[in-house]
């Protein structure tokens, strides 16, 4: 059989906290076109004009407050996870981590590989739900690269896996580690979209925002709305939720433009007017700790939740490196790369 070797990928971090860092990586991400998916010189104008000049040196500060000793909690949890992953599969096929923006580059990972003797590439994007800014972003890096070598090998690019038991059984089991009980409200907090990034994935013309992502199906299998939905769905099973005991909102919205609704900043706000006092997040579009879980949802709308009269928002810690996530991930890649 062809050896085969597996590349775990992530959006990326800065090389550090310092402010020149995190505007090159600021620039490298937004001026993805699959990211700020306008043309290429607007798109050039507002990042390197606006947003990196502005925006980099409050997100260095913010860094800095998260850095950990050994460096970026996105970094420094792919490492653990990649070295836990390693001892797990046999030692003849090699696994490299690769970050979509800035290092270890995409295409350095896959350089690793092929010196390793690789004929048959497994790409895996640690993105449990597909969106083109993410999983589409690093199939797109993936096949660029490829296309410049001579000899193009073999290669599965893994798409999703939003609710596959060996992605939601460690995020259950981290949830119970809390007292369910103990909070008035569960939230599942996903990184927010532009509306109209989810049109343009709409190849069935079935987009309307609303029950047409209830169940996942052929029309709308890579709608990551629906695939959202359907982690929240599999989750509020293995838990045990009952209705109008959680919601499902998005976070980090970017712009004046429609983001997918509702906006966690407005269910915060709702939810404590209606009396919640105790409030649990799970933020299930993040495999890794990282700045838009430990900063901007234990921080930021911890205040927000406060100010609005709540008292307590206390954050699942993302699966990291635990070994329950490293079953599972090993799980889904036997089951779509056929590694036994």
């Amino acid at each position: 059989m062809a050896k085969t070797g597996i590349l775990l990928v992530n959006l990326g971090t800065p090389n550090s906290p310092s402010t020149p860092d995190v505007r090159r990586y600021l620039t490298q991400f937004l001026t993805d076109g699959r990211v700020i998916d306008i043309p290429w010189l607007p798109r050039q104008l507002l990042v390197r004009g606006i947003i990196g000049p502005f925006r980099a040196p409050k997100s260095a500060a913010t860094y800095r407050e998260i850095w950990m000793p050994e460096g970026s909690p996105l970094m420094v949890y792919g490492q653990r996870l990649l070295a836990k992953v390693r001892a797990r599969l046999a030692p003849e096929i090699p696994v490299e981590l690769a970050m979509r923006y800035q290092q270890p580059s995409i295409e350095a990972g896959l350089k690793r590989l092929r010196d390793a003797g690789v004929e048959r590439y497994v790409v895996f994007p640690l993105f449990p739900q597909y969106a083109s800014a993410t999983t589409g972003s690093v199939h797109e890096e993936v096949m660029r690269i490829l296309s410049r070598w001579q000899g193009i090998p073999e290669v599965l690019l893994i798409g999703d896996y939003p609710d596959h038991p060996g992605f939601i059984q460690p995020f259950v089991a981290a949830a119970r580690e809390h007292k369910l009980a103990d909070y008035d409200h569960v939230l599942f907090s996903y990184h927010g979209l532009p509306k109209r990034q989810i049109r343009k994935a709409d190849d069935h013309g079935v987009c309307q925002f609303g029950t047409c992502c209830d169940q996942l199906g052929p029309s709308n299998r890579l709608c990551y709305r629906a695939q959202c939905l359907a982690s929240t769905r599999a989750l509020v099973r293995e838990l045990g939720l009952q209705e109008g005991g959680y919601t499902t909102c998005f976070q980090s919205r970017l712009g004046r433009d429609p983001w997918i609704e509702p906006y966690t900043s407005d269910v915060l706000e709702k939810l404590a007017h209606q009396g919640v006092k105790r409030l649990l997040v799970l933020c299930p579009a993040f495999v890794a700790d990282c700045i838009e879980t430990i900063d901007e949802i234990a921080v930021e709308y911890a205040e927000e939740f406060r100010e609005a009269g709540g008292e307590t928002l206390t954050l699942v810690p993302s699966l990291n490196d635990r070994d329950t996530w490293v079953d599972g991930l090993i799980q889904i890649l036997n089951e779509k790369a056929g590694l036994r």
